[in-house]
């Protein structure tokens, strides 16, 4: 399974879903452009240590990572329909979340081949990315018993 980021703005999320990753042994996928510098020490700075303890892989662009990663493509969205409870994840998903400024483009919503949400209080906006992310990792988790 990888968690793939789209375009991310903020490097403390970022940090925060390495970290994720590592615990549950899921792969990060960065999709480009990030708004901060995508270094080691950026990453180290946020991140800790945890960042060696993960696959983590690089694409230029949404066309570069839809053309080289395999699997499903499932985006978190609050426009998703489907909870993540009622979705039945495979150990070759790939989770998709967006930048927290934007989210995605319509285009990522279209080539996604799933788009699932959190429920929540309908008063509620959003939860954080790294925050949704874990939520929906331990889900998948708990469904495929990976570990």
């Amino acid at each position: 399974m990888n968690l793939a980021i789209f375009e991310p703005d903020i490097p403390q999320n970022t940090g925060a879903m390495v970290r994720i990753c590592s615990c549950f042994g899921i792969n990060i996928d960065i999709i480009h452009p990030a708004s901060f510098a995508m270094s080691e020490k950026s990453l180290s700075r946020v991140a800790m240590d945890y960042g060696k303890n993960i696959n983590l892989t690089e694409f230029d662009d949404w066309k570069h990572y839809e053309k080289n990663r395999k699997g499903r493509k499932i985006l978190l969205s609050t426009k998703g329909k489907l909870s993540h409870y009622d979705f039945k994840f495979k150990e070759t998903d790939n989770l998709i979340v967006g930048r927290e400024s934007a989210g995605v483009p319509d285009y990522v919503h279209k080539q996604s081949d799933q788009i699932i949400k959190i429920p929540m209080k309908s008063s509620a906006r959003s939860l954080n990315v790294a925050v949704s992310s874990a939520i929906v990792i331990s889900e998948a988790n708990r469904q495929l018993k990976l570990f």
